[in-house]
């Protein structure tokens, strides 16, 4: 089987907060006719610069048309010379790479009709346990606004949520206590996610005072600055909660490791460059007997369903994951949106394919954008992912 084409359509699918993020849903087609679906997820964040579609498409068919899709590793390398890695975990090769890898391998798992996660090694599990987020508070008025949150996604089942806090710790306080006070142990709030917005010091402090309203913490998320080694080893011996970092290249990888400055590894395919990577990555973390969590920059169903197929066939994942995307937005580009029920990601029905998912035309077509660019907005809109500043 040979590589033959690539498909590039750019999408603006709007979040509940009013937020539109912009990704690239991708198609492989080969000569044997059987094509392959991958998504490269949320280019509308940091850093503030937007790709060239048409460019990208011409360049990726530069490097891909001709090639044997199963030859993962090698292509996986081809990828990663033309898209390297930059030490920053929103970084945009990463997403391109992340696309074309979750083409790739719904693709063989097509050929072969097989899903992905046996294409993967198996599955040790068929649903994974994921928290709703709770986006940054910078003004007090905001708390009973996300308060609203965890009362309507409760009803829909989510009973473990992950807070963003360091902006504004008076509102973290307040929110905090007001779900201890109505919720008791009924709700969850599984990490602090400080998205290396403060110092390791700093975040010790902010931990020691909302760490009086635990609620089941399970994990400190990104409490120094990107790539602070010492930062997060500091903290990590301070604190009797877990330390969990993003892994967004396997050289920052290695660093955590020789620094033992992490306890839990957070993973995602969109930072380290596809599912192939993530595994690569989870598997170094075995290695060194340290835990893994699924991360997220909150995915579209094909995203997710690439996540939920690689997150059911790992074997170091014991806490909480994050991967809620389809649930934040306000619509899809599948014809089967991914399964969330009890709090619990449910990986597709292994009798569908590939990955499980199928793209829906008439919703490509109604979400379809022009292009990746930015338009008018601040950099507290694309952190917060709120169609307002508030400024």
């Amino acid at each position: 089987m040979k590589i033959t084409d690539i498909e590039l359509h750019a999408v603006g699918v709007p979040r509940h907060t009013g937020f539109v993020n912009k990704h690239v849903i991708v198609r492989i087609h080969s000569d044997e006719g059987t094509v392959g679906i991958g998504e490269m997820s949320d280019f509308s964040h940091l850093p503030r610069y937007s790709i060239d579609l048409n460019d990208l498409g011409k360049g990726l068919k530069s490097v891909l048309v001709g090639k044997d899709p199963f030859n993962l590793m090698k292509i996986n390398q081809d990828l990663l010379d033309n898209f390297p890695e930059a030490m920053y975990y929103y970084e945009k090769g990463s997403f391109i790479r992340n696309g074309i890898d979750n083409a790739l391998h719904d693709l063989c798992a097509k050929y072969l009709n097989v899903s992905v996660s046996d294409l993967l090694g198996g599955r040790v599990r068929d649903k994974l346990k994921v928290c709703y987020p709770i986006f940054r508070h910078r003004f007090m008025e905001e708390v009973e606004e996300n308060m609203d949150v965890v009362r309507k996604r409760y009803e829909q089942g989510f009973d473990v949520f992950r807070l963003y806090a360091g902006k504004n710790l008076d509102a973290d306080e307040a929110f905090l206590a007001k779900v201890k006070e109505e919720f008791g142990s009924r709700v969850k709030i599984k990490s602090y996610d400080f998205s290396h917005l403060l110092n390791w010091k700093d975040a010790l402090r902010a931990v020691k005072r909302l760490s009086r309203y635990d609620l089941g913490l399970e994990m400190i998320e990104s409490p120094a600055p990107r790539n602070d080694f010492e930062g997060l080893y500091q903290i990590r011996l301070k604190t009797d909660y877990p330390i969990s970092e993003h892994v967004w290249s396997f050289k920052q990888q290695h660093e955590m490791i020789k620094k033992d400055a992490v306890d839990i590894f957070n993973i995602s395919p969109i930072f380290i460059g596809g599912l192939t990577s993530a595994k690569k990555a989870a598997y170094a973390a075995e290695v060194v007997n340290k835990e893994c969590v699924l991360g997220t920059t909150q995915e579209l169903s094909i995203g997710t369903a690439a996540m939920a197929h690689l997150g059911c066939s790992l074997t170091n994942i014991h806490y909480t994951s994050d991967p809620t995307g389809p649930e934040l937005y306000t619509g899809d580009v599948v014809k089967n949106k991914i399964i969330y029920k009890d709090g619990y990601l449910h990986a597709p029905d292994k009798s569908i394919k590939g990955l499980g998912v199928e793209i829906d035309d008439v919703l490509l077509e109604k979400y379809r954008v022009p292009d990746l660019s930015w338009g008018e907005v601040t950099v507290h809109q694309l952190q917060d992912r709120t169609s307002d500043s508030k400024e």
